[in-house]
């Protein structure tokens, strides 16, 4: 994502008060959008990280692990934002601000394209982090999804697996039940005989020709 840096851009090229050959507003801010622009283009392109970063919250550990480096002079753009937040200066109209920042620059004798350039390079090393981030995201994202269908399909096979166990089970409880309830017609038929043949001799038959179940019968094939 570009980012419009002479928004930020303090321009050090003021027209004078009342010098009708002054440069207008916007030919100053299109020398400061063309001063960015070289400022940005004289950065390298792909930013660097030679160590891991252990904390992403911690942007300080980001700008380390791309070698971002403060000048001997001390002034980055972090000073600068903390210098517009001044109490001395915060509620003072945006250009007096910005005058402010530029006599204490011009005293310390350093010139606003070091923080611009400052700003432009860690941006860019934010930018950088976030793809890194973006692409372990979409790995992390592509593996995980994988695994769930890995995990997806382990479950459908245990599912049927189990299933035809149940199956299995279930055909061996009917055929037992096909065999016992057969065997128990074949008994009733049998104690039938017994009781047929010694009703001749007593007058209470003590032969029962059937029973009562507890076990259910069959359910008929369809």
């Amino acid at each position: 994502m570009s980012k419009k840096w002479y928004d930020y851009f303090i321009s050090v090229e003021q027209p004078k008060q009342g010098d009708p050959a002054g440069e207008q507003p916007s030919e100053v801010s299109a020398t400061a959008a063309q001063t960015v622009a070289d400022i940005a283009s004289g950065v390298e392109a792909q930013t660097k990280f030679t160590a891991p970063v252990s904390n992403p919250t911690s942007f300080e550990e980001i700008y380390q692990a791309a070698e971002i480096t403060v000048a001997p002079h001390g002034y980055t753009i972090f000073k600068i934002a903390d210098m517009l937040q001044s109490e001395h200066i915060r509620g003072l109209p945006a250009n007096v601000k910005k005058s402010s920042v530029l006599l204490a620059l011009d005293a310390a004798g350093v010139k606003v394209e070091e923080v611009v350039k400052d700003a432009v390079i860690r941006d860019k090393a934010l930018d950088a982090y976030e793809r890194v981030q973006e692409k372990a995201l979409q790995e992390l994202e592509t593996r995980k999804s994988q695994e769930n269908r890995d995990i997806q399909a382990e479950i459908d096979r245990l599912v049927a697996e189990h299933q035809a166990r149940m199956q299995r089970n279930n055909d061996e409880v009917a055929k037992e039940k096909e065999r016992f309830f057969g065997w128990r017609l074949k008994k009733q038929q049998e104690e039938q005989k017994i009781a047929d043949a010694v009703s001749y001799f007593v007058a209470e038959n003590p032969i029962s020709a059937s029973g009562a179940s507890a076990v259910s019968p069959p359910t008929p094939k369809p």
